[in-house]
Formats: C-alpha cells, structure tokens, sequence
C-alpha cells in the first residue's frame, strides 16, 4: 500500500471521529435557564463649563488690608490661570473655558491698550469663546478718540483689532448689520463647533439687545442687536444638524438670584431678567446649559432644567458646571448634573469660609491657604510675567496723587441717592458752574475707598472717555429727563435738584420736582445742564429725548481738551479740599399708592 493511500485514509479517520465525537456529545437535560451575564456599565461622562463674565479689564487682582495689617488679594487672571492649571489635570482636558464678554472696558492698565492687554492674557489662558459685551464697543475708532471724529473713523475700529488679534471668536449670533441684515464679516459667524475632549460642543454667543442703550449708540448706529431666543432657536438647530453632542449659551445677558444654596429653588432670583426671559420662550432641551453676563449679580440654578452659572464680575469669582454625560447617546443627565457658582479667586482666605473679600476680611479669624477640589490656589507664573510690562507702564500714572483725601468712603447703591453719586454731581456741577448736574450710576464703575485720593483710584471710578456735554433745558425738558431715566427702573445721581420718586409696581415715577434749595423750577427760563456726553448722545434709553431737543440747545462738548474724568481730576487736584459726602435727602423714594401711581 502506498504512502499516499495511507495518509489519505488516516485523514479520512480523524475526521470521522471528530465527526463522531460532535454528533455524540450529550445534551444537559432542561433546566432553569442560566442569568445573563451584565456587561460592566459605562462610566458617565463628564464635561466641565468654567466660565466668567464682566472683568471690566481686572487683569490684576483687587487688593484689601486684613485685620493684622497684611495685604490681601482677591481675583485676577493669573490666580484664575492656576485654578485653570489645576481643572485642566482633573478634567483630563475635557474643560470648557468661555466668558460672558464686557473684557476691556474699566481699568487703566486696560484701557491704555484699548484692551489689548486683556486679549494676550486671554489667549494664554486659552479661552475658548467670548460673547460680545455692550462694552466691547466703548472705546469706538483704534486711537484716543471715543466716538469718530473724522469722516473716515471707523466707529468699530478698536473692537475690530482686538478680534483680528484674538485667538478665539468674539461669538454675537444676534449681532447683524443695519445695511444688509447679515452677520458681519470682520466679526465672523455666531456660533462654534469645538471638539472638548472627544465630546462635540456647539458654542452660541449672544450680545444684549440692550446694548444700542448701554454703549455709546454712535459707535454701534450701523449694527442691530436682535431678539435673543429665535437667534438661539435658529443656531441650536443648526448645530444639532452638524453634529453637536451639546449646545453651550454664552451671553451677555443676565439673571441675579440673593441665594445661592439650592440651585433648584428659583424663589430668590429675579425672573424679569434676560436670562430667564430667553430660557423660559425656548422648548425644553434647545439648550444644555448657559454661561450669563452683564449684570454683576450671582446665578447659579437651573432655569426650565438648564443650569446656568453668572458671577459678580470684575474678575473676583469664576462658575462651574461639570455636565454629566450618558456615555451612549451623549446626552445630559441633569440629575447628576452639578453647580458650583461664586468660586472666589483667593491665595489666602478667612479660616472656615472660601472667601477673602473685604466684608470676610473684617472676621477676627486667621487667614489660611486658600484651594480649589482640595489643591492650593496658585498664580500663574506665566501669566504674571505676561502681564508684567503692562502693570508696569501704568503703574506711576495710577499712583499720581490727586492732593484731595476721602475721609470716609463713598459707595455707590443700587437705586437711589448714594454717597458717592452725590459727591461727584456736586464736582461735576462746581467744575462747571451748571444749574444741575446728571450722572448715570452705571458710569460710576467703582467705590472711593477712604484715604488719599490718586489718578488711578479716580479712573476705576471713571473709566469712561466721556466728554462734558451741556445742555439748555426748560423745566418741562427737565422732567421728561428725569422721566425717561426712571423709565428704565433708574435713578439719575444729580446735583441741584430735589426730586421725590414713588416706586410704583410697574416701575419708578418722578412725583415731585424742586430746585435743591426747595424752590421751584420758573418756567420759561432755560437751565444749564451738564452731563457725560454718553447720555446726551442718547445712552440709557434717552433717545426719543435727545431727537426732540433743539440743536442749538446741545452741546456735545466734543472740543474740549479734557474728558470728563480727567476735567474732573483736574479740578479736585486745583482746589485740594476733602471729598466729602453731602446730606442726604436730595433724592427720596417713597412707596407709591394710588394717588402716586398711574392705573395699570
């Protein structure tokens, strides 16, 4: 027998039996049927939100003096880069970095820049996306003057070099021009698709529709600030389309809530605000959260299931949201979604609180090391050598003393009379020799602390280019005035009046008008009115006002040689006397009743 026959019949062999031995094997008798085995559940994802908004050109810190004497720090964006340092390792890079806009617009050290500063520093903290603030506007064409003066300024020319040299977008998704009705070029689209970390995030960025009322409105007369939710309806949709997990709103447009224990409980928020308007008119899950701005008060809740993070601005304090992903569908689990609102930026803080504000500082407690999740907070050395030569250049301008000391401080309220409105009125209107002086309290950025009174505690104060304008007013021109300030639930700081307000439910009524000696206005005399050329140019809802006054009764006070801040240092610097408050009383709200307050 050959070779080859064998082997072929051995291979024949093999493979019967393991023919055989399949077909033969034994089947168990019926039983209870085996459990599944589970496959091990996936781990959530987590994605983090760090967001702030409104540092007014804070790049530095704000510093206080402690009970023992030692200065202490609070904020600025190089304590904000090392709690970013200790986020990014902890987050494993899957953080979200955006701001709720206002950046440039309110310190020296910015503002000599035109917020140039600020831009390098944002692009080293690696900012993602900022929204468009009303005050990004502020400083008009690129040079000193703040509105055009020349037929060829541009009136956007300062705001544009700061996009041109940002590394991230300036995101205004409401933001069109007059002309055409479509997003402008040099500003680019609305929204942004950014991969974090594996996870696909549609960023929409939103200016106020406010901001014709809270910028000076010649710089922004060729650009329209529409509605908010059918921009965010519009651009969420879009994002959907294009693959985005989630849809992040960064706008500047605020809340303000007086509690921030139970981000659930909304008792303690003012559901009037921006915000809460523009999340109530949308569906619910058009959004999956929201970073807000503009109005310098605490937010940090979830509106209609979305959470939403605002802090008080001015770089002392920065929110988080750490979003809870299903691992699947990549979509939010608001139950084990989690807030941190109101982190406050702090070296050292008060033993046994997060804080190291003024109002902690006065606690008889030792200071400690302050930390974020358990590490010690540290400034970015980086960062502080960046800022360096910025710091630096100002640093004799802002210590220039005035030769004027503040006894006592003077703080600015909320509404009605303060101290410090008074103060710089009565200045204002001596400087001039005016009837009355007018000041808006939004342009008063900042307290006057006690002690001596510098260039650059003054500029924090006043860090508006605006001229001294003059304006000839008729008693009946006075009141309309004052009419459409309290129209906007604001109550001018003046000077030479006395004015008795109601606050009526459906807003602030003037019901009572005098001179401040108590006399009353004559009519048919014309009284000079001195005022920021901001108001007078129709800021602060005074447009129907302004278009209705003669021309000849204006004077924008555009040939000046000094703005107002700096007429005014002047003036305090020449007469060397104490600022000191006035009486109160020039200003009295009341508690409107029906005989005060119009039906309805």
């Amino acid at each position: 027998m050959s070779r080859r026959v064998v082997l072929s019949r051995v291979r024949l062999l093999v493979v019967c039996c393991l023919a055989l031995s399949a077909s033969c094997r034994t089947t168990p008798p019926p039983g209870p049927a085996a459990a599944p085995v589970a496959a091990p559940a996936r781990p959530l994802l987590r994605l983090t939100i760090a967001g702030t908004n409104d540092w007014h050109g804070w790049l530095m810190p704000h510093q206080h003096r402690a009970r023992d004497g030692s200065m202490v720090e609070e904020g600025g964006l190089p304590l904000y880069a090392g709690a970013l340092d200790i986020l990014r390792t902890e987050t494993q890079g899957r953080l979200l970095v955006v701001d709720a806009g206002d950046v440039f617009q309110g310190t020296l050290v910015s503002n000599l820049s035109e917020g140039a500063a600020m831009v390098d520093a944002f692009n080293a903290l690696g900012m993602q996306a900022v929204a468009v603030g009303n005050h990004e506007f502020d400083y008009g064409p690129a040079g000193p003057a703040p509105v055009p003066q020349a037929p060829g300024d541009d009136p956007l020319g300062a705001f544009k070099a700061r996009v041109a040299q940002a590394r991230f977008p300036f995101l205004g998704e409401n933001i069109v021009e007059a002309s055409t009705g479509q997003h402008p070029a040099w500003l680019g689209p609305g929204t942004l698709l950014e991969d974090v970390g594996g996870v696909l995030v549609g960023i929409v960025g939103l200016a106020t529709p406010e901001t014709p009322r809270t910028t000076n409105p010649v710089n922004v007369a060729g650009l329209r600030f529409l509605p908010l939710a059918p921009a965010v309806r519009s651009a969420a949709g879009r994002l959907r389309a294009q693959g985005a997990d989630l849809v992040v709103v960064v706008a500047h447009a605020g809340g303000a809530c007086d509690d921030l224990h139970d981000p659930h409980d909304l008792s303690r928020c003012d559901r009037g605000q921006e915000i809460f308007a523009l999340l109530e008119a949308l569906p619910p899950g058009t959004v999956d959260a929201v970073v807000a701005g503009h109005t310098h008060r605490t937010v940090g809740h979830f509106v209609q299931g979305t959470p939403v993070i605002e802090t008080s601005a001015l770089g002392r304090s920065f929110g988080l949201i750490e979003l809870a992903l299903d691992p699947v569908t990549r979509r939010p689990l608001p139950a084990e979604t989690r807030i941190e609102a109101e982190i406050a930026l702090c070296e050292r803080v008060v033993e046994g609180t997060a804080r190291c504000d003024a109002d902690a500082l006065r606690s008889s407690k030792p200071l400690v090391g302050g930390t974020l999740h358990g590490q010690p907070l540290r400034q970015d050395a980086k960062l502080q050598a960046l800022l360096a030569p910025s710091l630096a250049a100002v640093a004799e301008l802002q210590a220039r003393p005035l030769g004027v000391q503040v006894p006592a401080a003077l703080h600015r309220v909320a509404r009605g009379e303060s101290p410090l409105g008074s103060t710089a009125a009565d200045a204002l209107r001596r400087m001039e020799g005016a009837d009355i002086a007018i000041l808006n309290p939004g342009g008063l950025r900042a307290d006057l602390a006690a002690g001596p009174l510098t260039y650059g505690r003054l500029y924090e104060t006043f860090p508006f280019d605006n001229a001294v304008a003059t304006l000839q007013l008729r008693p009946a021109d006075i009141r309309r005035l004052l009419d459409a300030f309290l129209a906007r639930g604001r109550t001018p700081q003046q000077s030479g009046l006395r004015m008795e307000i109601a606050v009526c439910p459906g807003g602030l009524r003037l019901v009572g008008l005098a001179l401040a000696d108590g006399g009353p206005l004559v009519e048919g005399r014309l009284y000079r009115v001195v005022l920021p050329d901001y108001l007078a140019r129709g800021g602060d809802g005074l447009e129907a006002f302004m278009a209705d006054l003669p021309a000849d009764h204006v004077d924008l006070g555009d040939r000046r040689p000094l703005n107002l801040r700096d007429a005014l240092a002047a003036d305090l610097q020449k007469r060397g006397e104490p600022l000191v408050a006035p009486r109160s009383g020039r200003t009295t709200l009341v508690q409107g009743g029906a005989a005060r307050c119009p039906p309805g």
